[in-house]
């Protein structure tokens, strides 16, 4: 089969921003995008190495109607939620939680200092999973396949297909692709992105090439949509570091307030309702 790569639409400069108690973050993808990027709604980035920036982290809050995923580069964050999940997510591993009808948690830092250094991704959830149950998962960096491709680039398989191999982490409705790569040499890299998803890639480090267009640092390139192409074509240098996702878009209504993702307003002042009684 012929590689035909994606174009680059759009780049998106990373917005500072706090959140939780204080926490210091680049947001990548914002509303904004939403409809765009569907199934994804969110993506910030936190990277810092001042406690001052981190420290307060994310104490307890609510979610409805979507997933959070959060992958870490370098530091520490627990996790504790009131469905009686807990658990510490380090370098490299990949925390997936479905928030579906209602969950509270918070995200605290576990160390005093150094870098703290990671994403938090959030899904949508098709109209039928938005109250479903809760679920958390915890996928540790050692379960999570890190591959070396033909062009000897290394590709870190979170969630989806690359090639032969399969990551750790599926969902059936919105089939998310998300791939950390990490650029060994000049060689050009095509990633297979299937055609039917909206995708994007955001550069964590290095100034690649994506699609031909040279891409700065903490900036995302979304990425057109062609029924032709069944890729993007990557190159930079060694030490360049890209994160590529793609998503099966579901197409519905999306409707958003705050901490709840859902498809209508009443849904929305009913979850806010929910919350208010303690009944998340």
């Amino acid at each position: 089969m012929s590689q035909i790569s994606r174009k680059t639409e759009h780049i998106v400069q990373g917005q500072p921003t706090r959140d939780g108690a204080g926490v210091n973050l680049i947001r990548v993808l914002t509303q904004q995008w939403q409809r765009r990027l569907d199934p994804f709604l969110m993506l910030d980035e936190f990277r810092s190495d001042d406690p001052n920036d981190y420290i307060a982290g994310f104490p307890e809050h609510p979610h409805r109607g979507f997933e959070t995923v959060t992958y870490m580069l370098a530091g520490q964050m627990r996790h504790k939620d009131n469905a009686g999940h807990e658990g510490v997510v380090g370098p490299g591993d990949v925390q997936w939680m479905t928030a579906g009808k209602g969950i509270l948690h918070s995200e605290t830092p576990e160390q005093v200092a150094g870098l703290m250094h990671g994403f938090q991704l959030w899904i949508n959830l098709p109209a039928k999973n938005k109250l479903a149950k809760p679920t958390y998962q915890e996928v540790p960096s050692a379960q999570i396949p890190v591959l070396t491709s033909s062009e000897g680039h290394q590709v870190k398989v979170i969630a989806g297909d690359w090639l032969e191999s399969r990551g750790p982490l599926h969902r059936p409705d919105t089939e998310p692709l998300y791939l950390d790569l990490q650029l060994q040499n000049d060689t050009p890299l095509f990633v297979p992105i299937p055609t039917e998803h909206n995708a994007f890639v955001y550069v964590v480090q290095g100034q690649p090439l994506v699609a031909g267009q040279r891409i700065a640092p903490r900036r995302m390139a979304i990425l057109s949509n062609d029924t032709q192409a069944n890729g993007v074509l990557l190159q930079g240098q060694a030490g360049d570091q890209l994160l590529v996702l793609s998503g099966q878009p579901l197409k519905e209504p999306i409707v958003q307030w705050g901490p709840f993702v859902m498809n209508t307003r009443d849904q929305i002042e009913q979850a806010i309702s929910d919350y208010q009684s303690g009944q998340l």
